[in-house]
Protein backbone atom coordinates (compact mmCIF):
# COMPACT_ATOMS: atom_id res chain seq x y z
CA UNK A 1 0.00 0.00 0.00
CA UNK A 2 1.75 3.17 -1.17
CA UNK A 3 0.89 6.73 -0.27
CA UNK A 4 2.52 9.76 -1.82
CA UNK A 5 2.67 13.52 -1.49
CA UNK A 6 3.44 15.77 -4.45
CA UNK A 7 5.76 18.69 -3.71
CA UNK A 8 4.44 21.63 -5.74
CA UNK A 9 4.90 25.36 -6.03
CA UNK A 10 6.19 28.09 -8.31
CA UNK A 11 9.74 27.77 -9.68
CA UNK A 12 12.60 28.72 -7.34
CA UNK A 13 10.70 28.42 -4.06
CA UNK A 14 12.88 25.59 -2.72
CA UNK A 15 10.96 22.50 -3.86
CA UNK A 16 13.92 20.55 -5.19
CA UNK A 17 16.22 21.63 -2.35
CA UNK A 18 13.59 20.31 0.06
CA UNK A 19 13.15 17.10 -1.92
CA UNK A 20 16.89 16.51 -2.01
CA UNK A 21 17.05 16.94 1.74
CA UNK A 22 14.04 14.65 2.24
CA UNK A 23 15.58 11.83 0.27
CA UNK A 24 19.19 12.70 1.16
CA UNK A 25 20.06 12.41 -2.48
CA UNK A 26 20.83 14.74 -5.33
CA UNK A 27 18.21 13.06 -7.49
CA UNK A 28 16.45 16.35 -8.15
CA UNK A 29 18.64 19.01 -9.69
CA UNK A 30 18.32 22.11 -7.51
CA UNK A 31 19.27 25.04 -9.74
CA UNK A 32 18.38 28.71 -9.92
CA UNK A 33 16.23 28.64 -13.01
CA UNK A 34 12.64 27.60 -13.75
CA UNK A 35 11.80 24.03 -14.80
CA UNK A 36 15.08 22.49 -13.60
CA UNK A 37 12.90 19.59 -12.46
CA UNK A 38 11.51 18.29 -15.74
CA UNK A 39 10.63 14.72 -14.81
CA UNK A 40 8.96 14.04 -11.47
CA UNK A 41 11.51 12.75 -8.98
CA UNK A 42 10.29 10.16 -6.53
CA UNK A 43 11.78 9.29 -3.16
CA UNK A 44 10.61 7.12 -0.31
CA UNK A 45 11.46 8.33 3.19
CA UNK A 46 11.14 6.67 6.58
CA UNK A 47 8.42 8.02 8.85
CA UNK A 48 10.13 9.00 12.13
CA UNK A 49 8.58 7.14 15.05
CA UNK A 50 10.36 6.77 18.38
CA UNK A 51 7.94 4.03 19.39
CA UNK A 52 9.56 1.65 16.92
CA UNK A 53 12.98 2.04 18.54
CA UNK A 54 11.46 1.21 21.91
CA UNK A 55 9.71 -1.88 20.51
CA UNK A 56 12.98 -3.06 18.92
CA UNK A 57 14.70 -2.76 22.28
CA UNK A 58 11.99 -4.54 24.27
CA UNK A 59 11.48 -7.24 21.64
CA UNK A 60 15.25 -7.69 21.20
CA UNK A 61 14.67 -7.62 17.47
CA UNK A 62 17.66 -7.98 15.18
CA UNK A 63 16.34 -5.44 12.71
CA UNK A 64 14.19 -2.29 12.75
CA UNK A 65 12.01 -1.58 9.71
CA UNK A 66 10.17 1.77 9.70
CA UNK A 67 7.18 2.51 7.53
CA UNK A 68 7.64 5.01 4.73
CA UNK A 69 5.99 7.78 2.76
CA UNK A 70 6.64 8.69 -0.85
CA UNK A 71 7.41 12.22 -2.00
CA UNK A 72 7.25 13.34 -5.62
CA UNK A 73 9.14 16.46 -6.70
CA UNK A 74 7.03 17.97 -9.49
CA UNK A 75 8.13 20.58 -12.06
CA UNK A 76 7.48 24.22 -11.11
CA UNK A 77 4.14 25.68 -12.18
CA UNK A 78 3.64 29.16 -13.64
CA UNK A 79 0.63 31.35 -14.34
CA UNK A 80 -1.24 29.90 -17.33
CA UNK A 81 -0.32 26.28 -16.59
CA UNK A 82 -3.97 25.22 -16.97
CA UNK A 83 -3.68 26.33 -20.60
CA UNK A 84 -0.36 24.57 -21.12
CA UNK A 85 2.02 27.44 -20.26
CA UNK A 86 5.50 26.44 -19.12
CA UNK A 87 5.38 22.73 -18.28
CA UNK A 88 1.74 23.05 -17.31
CA UNK A 89 0.33 19.94 -18.96
CA UNK A 90 3.04 17.77 -17.47
CA UNK A 91 2.66 19.39 -14.05
CA UNK A 92 -1.09 18.77 -14.05
CA UNK A 93 -0.74 15.16 -15.19
CA UNK A 94 1.80 14.44 -12.44
CA UNK A 95 -0.19 16.07 -9.66
CA UNK A 96 -3.32 14.07 -10.52
CA UNK A 97 -1.42 10.92 -9.53
CA UNK A 98 -0.53 11.94 -5.96
CA UNK A 99 -2.63 11.49 -2.81
CA UNK A 100 -1.87 14.84 -1.17
CA UNK A 101 -0.22 18.15 -2.03
CA UNK A 102 2.76 19.61 -0.19
CA UNK A 103 2.70 23.23 -1.33
CA UNK A 104 6.05 24.95 -0.81
CA UNK A 105 5.82 28.72 -0.45
CA UNK A 106 8.80 31.05 -0.49
CA UNK A 107 8.95 33.12 2.69
CA UNK A 108 12.53 34.39 2.42
CA UNK A 109 14.28 37.26 0.65
CA UNK A 110 17.40 36.51 -1.39
CA UNK A 111 18.59 38.72 -4.22
CA UNK A 112 20.64 35.82 -5.59
CA UNK A 113 17.54 33.67 -6.16
CA UNK A 114 15.16 35.06 -8.75
CA UNK A 115 11.39 34.99 -8.28
CA UNK A 116 9.20 34.46 -11.34
CA UNK A 117 6.73 37.09 -10.11
CA UNK A 118 9.41 39.66 -9.25
CA UNK A 119 8.93 39.79 -5.48
CA UNK A 120 8.19 37.55 -2.49
CA UNK A 121 4.50 37.12 -1.60
CA UNK A 122 3.58 33.59 -0.46
CA UNK A 123 -0.18 34.21 -0.41
CA UNK A 124 -0.18 35.47 -4.00
CA UNK A 125 1.96 32.49 -4.99
CA UNK A 126 -0.43 30.06 -3.29
CA UNK A 127 -3.39 31.64 -5.04
CA UNK A 128 -1.59 31.48 -8.41
CA UNK A 129 -1.07 27.75 -8.09
CA UNK A 130 -4.53 27.05 -6.69
CA UNK A 131 -6.19 29.11 -9.44
CA UNK A 132 -4.43 27.08 -12.11
CA UNK A 133 -5.49 23.83 -10.43
CA UNK A 134 -9.10 25.04 -10.14
CA UNK A 135 -9.20 26.10 -13.80
CA UNK A 136 -7.86 22.70 -14.86
CA UNK A 137 -10.41 20.93 -12.62
CA UNK A 138 -13.25 23.04 -14.04
CA UNK A 139 -12.20 22.20 -17.58
CA UNK A 140 -12.07 18.51 -16.67
CA UNK A 141 -15.57 18.58 -15.13
CA UNK A 142 -17.09 20.47 -18.04
CA UNK A 143 -15.78 17.87 -20.48
CA UNK A 144 -17.11 15.08 -18.29
CA UNK A 145 -20.52 16.77 -17.93
CA UNK A 146 -20.96 17.10 -21.70
CA UNK A 147 -21.35 13.35 -22.02
CA UNK A 148 -23.61 13.03 -18.96
CA UNK A 149 -26.23 15.72 -19.55
CA UNK A 150 -27.99 13.96 -22.43
CA UNK A 151 -28.00 10.62 -20.60
CA UNK A 152 -29.35 12.28 -17.43
CA UNK A 153 -32.19 13.91 -19.36
CA UNK A 154 -33.05 10.46 -20.71
CA UNK A 155 -33.43 9.14 -17.17
CA UNK A 156 -30.12 7.27 -16.89
CA UNK A 157 -29.79 6.74 -13.12
CA UNK A 158 -26.00 6.54 -13.15
CA UNK A 159 -25.72 9.76 -15.14
CA UNK A 160 -28.19 11.50 -12.80
CA UNK A 161 -26.10 10.44 -9.77
CA UNK A 162 -22.92 11.65 -11.47
CA UNK A 163 -24.45 15.05 -12.24
CA UNK A 164 -25.66 15.37 -8.63
CA UNK A 165 -22.03 14.93 -7.57
CA UNK A 166 -20.52 17.15 -10.26
CA UNK A 167 -22.90 20.13 -10.19
CA UNK A 168 -22.10 21.51 -6.70
CA UNK A 169 -18.37 20.97 -7.27
CA UNK A 170 -18.52 22.77 -10.61
CA UNK A 171 -20.42 25.66 -9.01
CA UNK A 172 -17.75 25.97 -6.31
CA UNK A 173 -14.95 26.02 -8.89
CA UNK A 174 -16.77 28.68 -10.94
CA UNK A 175 -17.01 30.75 -7.73
CA UNK A 176 -13.25 30.43 -7.17
CA UNK A 177 -13.42 27.81 -4.42
CA UNK A 178 -11.53 24.49 -4.53
CA UNK A 179 -13.47 21.30 -5.18
CA UNK A 180 -12.82 19.97 -1.67
CA UNK A 181 -15.18 22.63 -0.24
CA UNK A 182 -18.18 21.27 -2.16
CA UNK A 183 -17.90 17.47 -2.07
CA UNK A 184 -21.26 16.18 -0.75
CA UNK A 185 -21.01 14.36 2.57
CA UNK A 186 -20.53 10.64 2.08
CA UNK A 187 -19.42 11.09 -1.52
CA UNK A 188 -15.69 11.44 -0.84
CA UNK A 189 -14.80 8.15 -2.55
CA UNK A 190 -16.88 8.98 -5.63
CA UNK A 191 -15.32 12.46 -5.78
CA UNK A 192 -11.84 10.94 -5.59
CA UNK A 193 -12.59 8.96 -8.75
CA UNK A 194 -13.06 12.25 -10.61
CA UNK A 195 -9.30 12.81 -10.15
CA UNK A 196 -9.70 16.49 -9.36
CA UNK A 197 -6.60 18.17 -8.03
CA UNK A 198 -8.36 20.56 -5.66
CA UNK A 199 -10.04 17.70 -3.76
CA UNK A 200 -6.63 16.61 -2.48
CA UNK A 201 -5.62 17.60 1.07
CA UNK A 202 -2.98 20.34 1.28
CA UNK A 203 0.03 20.91 3.54
CA UNK A 204 1.60 24.36 3.24
CA UNK A 205 5.35 24.50 3.80
CA UNK A 206 6.63 27.99 4.62
CA UNK A 207 10.24 27.98 3.44
CA UNK A 208 12.01 30.62 5.55
CA UNK A 209 15.57 31.91 5.90
CA UNK A 210 17.94 30.19 8.31
CA UNK A 211 17.48 32.82 11.03
CA UNK A 212 13.69 32.26 11.08
CA UNK A 213 13.72 28.45 11.21
CA UNK A 214 12.81 28.26 14.91
CA UNK A 215 10.28 31.09 15.16
CA UNK A 216 9.05 31.75 11.62
CA UNK A 217 8.64 35.27 10.24
CA UNK A 218 5.93 37.69 9.13
CA UNK A 219 5.48 35.90 5.80
CA UNK A 220 5.15 32.45 7.38
CA UNK A 221 2.56 33.86 9.81
CA UNK A 222 0.45 34.80 6.78
CA UNK A 223 0.78 31.24 5.48
CA UNK A 224 -0.37 29.79 8.82
CA UNK A 225 -3.36 32.15 8.86
CA UNK A 226 -4.32 30.98 5.37
CA UNK A 227 -3.98 27.32 6.36
CA UNK A 228 -6.11 27.83 9.47
CA UNK A 229 -8.84 29.56 7.46
CA UNK A 230 -8.95 26.63 5.03
CA UNK A 231 -8.70 23.84 7.60
CA UNK A 232 -5.35 22.88 6.06
CA UNK A 233 -2.03 22.27 7.82
CA UNK A 234 1.22 24.25 7.71
CA UNK A 235 4.81 23.86 8.88
CA UNK A 236 7.83 26.18 8.92
CA UNK A 237 11.01 24.88 7.33
CA UNK A 238 14.32 26.30 6.20
CA UNK A 239 15.20 24.23 3.15
CA UNK A 240 18.78 25.53 3.36
CA UNK A 241 19.16 24.18 6.91
CA UNK A 242 17.49 20.89 6.00
CA UNK A 243 19.91 20.44 3.10
CA UNK A 244 22.81 20.98 5.52
CA UNK A 245 21.40 18.55 8.09
CA UNK A 246 20.88 15.87 5.45
CA UNK A 247 24.63 15.79 4.79
CA UNK A 248 25.56 15.43 8.48
CA UNK A 249 26.30 12.20 10.34
CA UNK A 250 23.24 11.12 12.31
CA UNK A 251 25.09 11.56 15.62
CA UNK A 252 25.72 15.27 15.01
CA UNK A 253 22.21 16.30 14.01
CA UNK A 254 20.57 16.68 17.42
CA UNK A 255 23.30 19.00 18.68
CA UNK A 256 23.14 21.10 15.51
CA UNK A 257 19.36 21.40 15.76
CA UNK A 258 19.58 22.37 19.43
CA UNK A 259 22.06 25.13 18.56
CA UNK A 260 19.39 26.59 16.27
CA UNK A 261 16.67 26.33 18.90
CA UNK A 262 14.96 23.40 17.13
CA UNK A 263 13.72 20.20 18.78
CA UNK A 264 13.47 18.24 15.56
CA UNK A 265 14.11 18.76 11.89
CA UNK A 266 11.64 20.46 9.61
CA UNK A 267 11.67 17.38 7.45
CA UNK A 268 10.47 15.20 10.32
CA UNK A 269 7.62 17.68 10.82
CA UNK A 270 6.74 17.56 7.11
CA UNK A 271 6.74 13.76 7.07
CA UNK A 272 4.57 13.52 10.19
CA UNK A 273 2.21 16.21 8.89
CA UNK A 274 1.97 14.46 5.53
CA UNK A 275 1.19 11.20 7.29
CA UNK A 276 -1.58 12.86 9.32
CA UNK A 277 -2.84 14.72 6.24
CA UNK A 278 -3.55 11.40 4.51
CA UNK A 279 -5.37 10.05 7.57
CA UNK A 280 -2.77 7.34 8.12
CA UNK A 281 -1.90 5.47 11.30
CA UNK A 282 0.75 2.90 12.23
CA UNK A 283 0.54 -0.55 13.74
CA UNK A 284 3.52 -2.72 14.65
CA UNK A 285 4.71 -6.30 14.47
CA UNK A 286 7.50 -7.36 16.82
CA UNK A 287 9.58 -10.53 16.78
CA UNK A 288 13.15 -11.74 17.23
CA UNK A 289 13.99 -11.11 13.56
CA UNK A 290 12.50 -7.62 13.22
CA UNK A 291 10.33 -4.90 14.71
CA UNK A 292 8.35 -3.33 11.91
CA UNK A 293 5.93 -0.46 11.40
CA UNK A 294 3.03 -0.80 8.94
CA UNK A 295 0.92 1.96 7.40
CA UNK A 296 -2.87 1.77 7.18
CA UNK A 297 -5.69 4.26 6.74
CA UNK A 298 -7.46 5.22 9.95
CA UNK A 299 -10.58 3.08 10.31
CA UNK A 300 -9.06 -0.06 8.74
CA UNK A 301 -10.34 -3.36 10.14
CA UNK A 302 -8.03 -6.17 11.24
CA UNK A 303 -8.26 -8.41 8.12
CA UNK A 304 -7.44 -5.52 5.78
CA UNK A 305 -4.61 -4.43 8.06
CA UNK A 306 -3.26 -7.97 7.86
CA UNK A 307 -3.51 -7.77 4.09
CA UNK A 308 -0.94 -4.98 4.07
CA UNK A 309 1.63 -7.59 5.14
CA UNK A 310 0.45 -10.26 2.69
CA UNK A 311 -2.75 -11.01 0.81
CA UNK A 312 -2.88 -14.51 2.33
CA UNK A 313 -3.11 -12.96 5.80
CA UNK A 314 -6.31 -11.19 4.79
CA UNK A 315 -7.84 -14.09 2.85
CA UNK A 316 -7.20 -16.61 5.63
CA UNK A 317 -7.70 -14.24 8.57
CA UNK A 318 -8.75 -15.95 11.80
CA UNK A 319 -7.92 -13.49 14.57
CA UNK A 320 -5.44 -10.83 15.67
CA UNK A 321 -3.57 -11.00 18.97
CA UNK A 322 -3.40 -7.32 19.93
CA UNK A 323 -1.53 -5.34 22.59
CA UNK A 324 -1.75 -1.56 22.94
CA UNK A 325 1.66 0.10 22.59
CA UNK A 326 1.56 1.64 26.09
CA UNK A 327 0.74 -1.74 27.63
CA UNK A 328 3.49 -3.47 25.64
CA UNK A 329 6.07 -0.99 26.92
CA UNK A 330 4.82 -0.76 30.50
CA UNK A 331 4.68 -4.55 30.90
CA UNK A 332 8.00 -5.31 29.25
CA UNK A 333 6.74 -6.94 26.08
CA UNK A 334 4.43 -9.68 24.88
CA UNK A 335 4.84 -12.12 27.78
CA UNK A 336 4.27 -9.46 30.43
CA UNK A 337 1.19 -8.19 28.58
CA UNK A 338 -0.21 -11.73 28.36
CA UNK A 339 0.31 -12.35 32.07
CA UNK A 340 -1.39 -9.07 32.95
CA UNK A 341 -4.36 -9.86 30.71
CA UNK A 342 -3.58 -6.99 28.37
CA UNK A 343 -3.31 -9.07 25.20
CA UNK A 344 -6.66 -9.21 23.41
CA UNK A 345 -7.81 -11.61 20.69
CA UNK A 346 -9.67 -9.49 18.14
CA UNK A 347 -11.88 -10.65 15.27
CA UNK A 348 -12.78 -9.46 11.77
CA UNK A 349 -14.70 -6.38 12.89
CA UNK A 350 -11.94 -4.95 15.04
CA UNK A 351 -10.83 -1.47 13.92
CA UNK A 352 -7.07 -1.26 14.32
CA UNK A 353 -5.81 1.61 16.52
CA UNK A 354 -2.65 3.64 16.11
CA UNK A 355 0.19 1.95 17.99
CA UNK A 356 -1.36 -1.52 18.21
CA UNK A 357 1.22 -4.31 18.40
CA UNK A 358 -0.29 -7.20 16.46
CA UNK A 359 0.22 -10.87 15.63
CA UNK A 360 -2.16 -12.28 13.02
CA UNK A 361 -3.52 -15.81 13.02
CA UNK A 362 -4.49 -17.04 9.58
CA UNK A 363 -5.11 -20.22 7.64
CA UNK A 364 -4.96 -20.49 3.85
Amino acid sequence: MGFNCGIVGLPNVGKSTLFNALTQTAAAQAANYPFCTIEPNVGRVAVPDKRLDMLTKIGRSQKTVPTSLEFVDIAGLVRGASKGEGLGNQFLANIREVDAIVHVLRCFEDTDVTHVEGNVDPIRDAETVETELMLADLDSLEKRAQGLVKRARGGDKEAIAQMALIDPIRAALEAGRPARTAVPKGEEAAAARLQLMTTKPVLYVANVDEGSAATGNAQSERVFAKAKAEGAQAVVVSAAIEAEISQMPEADRAEFLASLGLEDSGLDRIIRAGYALLGLITYFTVGPKEARAWTIVQGTKAPQAAGVIHGDFERGFIAAETIAYDDYVALGGEQGAKEAGKMRVEGKEYVVKDGDVMLFRFNV
